[in-house]
């Protein structure tokens, strides 16, 4: 867990952090020191070969004090245990040194082109949405082999100094994420740096494994991406509770005298504690749990329906709180935006969510089924 003065740290760059697009050298350096790059790195190299309930609270503790520093720090950590399934000399290549190397990816959808050459593959296209690629030291990206090899898509570790950073990141939220786009041109990729996508989404079979680089990539992505966002509405809340427990403005009454504010602090606090509770049973199933595809959907389903709880918290303490909480350059501002930007994440999103639920709950026809019931009713 990171320290209470790296913590304050990462809350003081929080709104540099949004302002210049990027995350401080300062609070790199604070969460590279707190072991988020090192999480899922094998023991071998140095690694924890962590479990995912105390990344999550990790995660979760940094996005109180910046949500754009907890989501980089976050995809450090779930890139490490990609980069994980690399043969041997590729892990060595990338951990022999140290287990602190912080790597940035751009997996979904894939880009570019993989073409075979002598000892592995020359690999040109761009990525976009690479979050914290400014502070990589190494990018995993991946792209489909040529067609009239099979089209299989496989994932390149591919050093910084081979990967142009293309300035394109200028979101609602999580701005501090620097998340631009990434340019490779033709360069060179040996064979021990790269693997199966395939391999990636259903977790590797080699032996003597941890069970961090076994389970299938859809069983912890979305409450780790959740994760960020959980620590920012946390912090919303206590930024509108001490709104709340001021004044109101000319007549001198306390803003807890209310209704709608009380209201609004039963609601907003109830949905954030469930959230956090959501995240961390679905955590501890990713570490405990037998895995199965029920399992895989239900930890999708608990991160999705999160992501909204945590959203409509925020819309009903923004909405309650007064005009100088809501100004533009004000925290709850920015927690709002980035707290929405987490939720709208396509691992996020509810729908596809549900329908993959649905299929493994009730049956491989489930989607089709509920949809004819909706249409009749």
């Amino acid at each position: 867990m990171p320290s209470n003065s790296a913590l304050g740290t990462v809350a003081d760059h929080a709104p540099s952090a949004d302002r210049d697009r990027r995350l401080a050298q300062e609070v790199v350096a604070e969460l590279t020191s707190a072991g988020l790059p090192r999480h899922f790195v094998p023991r071998r190299w140095g690694g924890a070969e962590g479990r995912f309930a105390p990344l999550l609270a990790e995660v979760a503790a940094v996005g109180e004090a910046c949500t754009a520093a907890a989501w980089v720090g976050m995809l450090w950590a779930a890139h490490a245990r990609y980069a994980a399934l690399l043969p041997e000399e590729g892990q060595r290549e990338l951990w022999g040194g140290s287990p602190d190397v912080r790597i940035s990816a751009a997996l979904m959808p894939p880009s570019g082109s993989a073409r075979p050459a002598d000892g592995g593959w020359r690999v040109t296209g761009s990525w976009g949405c690479v979050s914290g690629i400014d502070s990589a030291e190494w990018v995993l990206v991946a792209a489909p082999e040529p067609a009239e090899d099979g089209g299989r898509v496989r994932v390149f570790a591919v050093p910084a100094e081979a990967v142009e950073a293309a300035d394109t990141w200028d979101a609602t939220g999580l701005r501090g994420t620097g998340s631009h786009t990434a340019v490779v041109r033709d360069a060179f990729v040996p064979h021990h740096r790269s693997f199966s996508q395939a391999e990636l989404m259903r977790g590797g079979d080699a032996p003597g494994l941890a069970r961090c680089h076994t389970v299938p990539a859809q069983l912890a992505g979305g409450l780790l991406f959740c994760a960020p966002a959980l620590g920012a509405a946390r912090r919303a809340l206590a930024v509108w509770s001490q709104w709340a427990s001021g004044k109101a403005p000319g007549s001198g009454r306390p803003h807890r005298d209310s209704a709608a504010v009380r209201e609004t602090l039963a609601v907003a606090s109830a949905h954030i504690d469930a959230a956090g509770l959501l995240l961390e049973r679905a955590a501890h199933r990713a570490d405990t749990a037998p895995v199965n595809s029920a399992l895989v959907t239900g930890n999708q389903r608990d991160a999705a329906v999160a992501a909204g709880l945590l959203a409509d918290a925020v819309d009903r303490l923004f909405r309650t709180g007064g005009a100088h909480v809501r100004e533009g350059g004000g925290e709850l501002n920015r927690l709002w935006r980035d707290v929405h930007t987490v939720a709208s994440h396509g691992v996020l999103r509810l729908e596809p969510v549900a329908a993959a639920y649905a299929s493994a709950v009730l049956g491989a026809d489930a989607p089709a089924r509920t949809s004819a019931a909706s249409r009749s009713r």
